[in-house]
């Protein structure tokens, strides 16, 4: 794949998974409010069998370039880690931002439930639809790529992502600013993310699989230590809590964007 594609079919991937995300969080808090909390698992559960047959059955067969096994296989993507010192600014980069973003994910919900709001889990859902700003963003960031690289423009919307935060903490209880703000965030994490796995699959053509492999850890390992500490904050700090705590880790993101060289 050539780096001109490249941005664009991560961008188009990046806009699939968005739209699950979204859908995810409206549809989760209708079952939720009328089935219960059991009910969105009993419902995860069915939809994961669901699409892991028909990924089965539709997903082209890809020979692998390696031959190691299982094990051995996991054994070299600590070594990848080690050996490529952009992997480990890349994957630092965007642990953070994501956990971040599930410090505001992980809270909204409480947070919209309580006065001014006075939301029912089924109305909290409904704020799955703003992230539509993702969608858009994972979409055109694939070009915007090629026009400014990763490295600027994945500081440019985390630069987005902080005023997005801070708008929903300045106007606090203010339903607009929230939106505002969610539609900024939404927008600049999943752009960043388009651009920082263009870069990602830059480092070692030969290993894409593994290398991406470790990135996705390291990223969703930074979703839930965000999610882990953004409750706490919350409980000792309400909303200001969340917003400080996710613009000092969008700002920490930021630090080990800029050792990056692209």
């Amino acid at each position: 794949m050539s780096a001109e594609n490249k941005g664009a079919t991560l961008g188009t991937l990046m806009m699939g998974l968005t739209i699950g995300i979204l859908l995810s969080r409206t549809l989760s808090g209708f079952v939720g409010e009328h089935f219960g909390w059991r009910g969105v698992f009993v419902m995860s559960a069915i939809l994961a069998a669901l699409f892991g047959g028909l990924l089965r059955l539709f997903l082209p067969l890809n020979k692998p370039q390696t031959s190691l096994r299982y094990w051995p296989l996991l054994k070299s993507t600590v070594a990848l880690f080690k050996q490529h010192k952009p992997l480990q600014v890349f994957t630092l980069t965007g642990a953070l931002w994501f956990a971040a973003f599930n410090v505001l994910w992980a809270t909204l919900a409480i947070y919209v439930s309580d006065a001014p709001f006075n939301y029912s889990a089924q109305e909290a859902g409904l704020f799955g639809i703003i992230a539509l700003a993702g969608v858009i963003g994972a979409k055109s960031s694939g070009k915007w790529v090629n026009a400014l690289g990763s490295k600027k423009l994945v500081m440019i919307v985390l630069t987005l992502a902080a005023i997005g935060f801070a708008i929903t903490g300045v106007f606090l209880g203010n339903l607009i600013a929230l939106i505002i703000g969610i539609i900024l965030i939404d927008f600049a994490i999943f752009s960043a993310q388009v651009a920082n796995q263009v870069r990602v699959f830059s480092i070692d053509p030969s290993a894409q699989s593994r290398i991406n492999g470790v990135y996705m850890l390291g990223y969703y390992l930074g979703g839930a230590f965000g999610s882990i500490i953004g409750v706490k904050a919350f409980a000792l700090y309400q909303w200001p809590g969340v917003v400080v705590l996710s613009v000092v880790l969008i700002t920490i993101s930021a630090a080990f964007n800029s050792l990056a060289k692209k």
